[in-house]
């Protein structure tokens, strides 16, 4: 896999079919149904003050839910990209187009805290990068949790050098 910047677009190459894959699931892995843990991670409550919480949930959590649902359409439109003939070996490459990186950034963040939420991570478990082998589906939440901490690191790096 090769991250780079072309042009105004921030490019991802020789994506083999697993992180193809990995990416597809962002827009799903956005949301938090059936996870009050990763509800309650998003929508995190301004105080433990009962009113402040009431207005917060009526005036501000709505906004952020479009604003989240928003983002995750964005990528969802960008990872059609992805999309073709699954059968073939050939890698693939992905044109994330510079306007959408903060799109990307926002649905990378919902992803990873929903999917730490989901599998109840440690900070111990997402600090520790070394972790190699996947033998379960939450090692394999573990290692989304960190590609995408990745790809949102390049994408950060690219924001702040332009």
């Amino acid at each position: 896999m090769e991250i780079c910047r072309k042009d105004d677009a921030l490019v991802i190459a020789d994506l083999d079919s697993f992180l193809a894959e990995l990416l597809r699931q962002i827009p799903d892995s956005t949301n938090p149904a059936g996870e009050p843990g990763a509800e309650a991670r998003l929508f995190t409550h301004p105080s433990d003050e009962k009113e402040l919480c009431s207005e917060w949930k009526s005036y501000v959590e709505p906004e952020l839910r479009r604003i989240f649902r928003s983002a995750a359409e964005t990528v969802a439109d960008d990872l059609k990209q992805l999309n073709g003939n699954e059968k073939s070996f050939r890698n693939r490459s992905l044109a994330i187009p510079f306007e959408h990186a903060d799109a990307w950034l926002n649905a990378l963040n919902q992803a990873r805290l929903v999917i730490a939420a989901k599998y109840k991570f440690s900070d111990e478990e997402l600090s520790d990068h070394d972790r190699s082998p996947i033998g379960s589906r939450r090692d394999l939440g573990l290692f989304q949790v960190n590609f995408y901490g990745f790809i949102q690191e390049f994408i950060l790096r690219e924001m702040q050098s332009s």
